[in-house]
């Protein structure tokens, strides 16, 4: 919540327009996380919806872009599994060993640049924030109707997380997730004057 009030403050542009909120409501950011090891036929891969806590985003030059995500909110979706066993892996996945959201309660992505292709797309470089650590990242945006899709990858080691692995290791999580995301702009008002 304190994360809702501080993300204007902590990037302010010069600009007299404000740059336009993210639909929170709409908008959704879906992980995949995919199981490995000799015995990956017992496992389950994972799939992971985080709504978007906060953010904006702003799509003339100078790009630019900021989304806020509460971990503690990251949402197991495993349409063939149990409700019991969708919670066991949320609280495994929010706890000590894999996000340890207690101390590391938000996930951000902070834009650095931006350029648009010849094909429309736009190419953006920013921060991605994870666990504390924050590393670089690179990602491909489509807009369509003020929808912003795009996908990324990611290696948990990057960001000082060791995959699940059990029974010695013949049943583990791969290192990379891929991440998709679908972030929606809230329609401009005219309701300042």
């Amino acid at each position: 919540m304190i994360a809702a009030a501080t993300i204007g403050g902590a990037i302010a542009a010069p600009a007299s327009e404000p740059d336009p909120l993210i639909d929170t409501s709409q908008s959704a950011i879906t992980v995949h996380v995919f199981k490995t090891g000799l015995f990956r036929s017992f496992a389950d891969n994972h799939e992971i919806r985080a709504a978007v806590k906060s953010g904006f985003i702003k799509n003339t030059l100078p790009v630019r872009a900021n989304i806020v995500v509460d971990a503690r909110d990251l949402r197991v979706l495993d349409p063939d599994a149990t409700p019991k066993d969708r919670e066991h892996a949320r609280v495994r996945m929010l706890g000590p060993e894999v996000l340890n959201v207690n101390r590391f309660p938000e996930i951000r992505f902070e834009s650095i640049s931006g350029e648009r292709t010849k094909s429309g797309e736009w190419i953006v470089h920013g921060q991605l924030t994870l666990h504390g650590q924050s590393r670089p990242m690179v990602t491909t945006i489509i807009e369509d109707q003020g929808h912003y899709r795009g996908a990324m990858t990611l290696r948990q080691t990057d960001y000082g997380i060791t995959p699940i692995s059990v029974a010695g290791g013949t049943v583990k999580v791969r290192d990379e997730l891929k991440i998709d995301f679908d972030i929606v702009a809230r329609a401009a008002t005219t309701t300042d004057q």
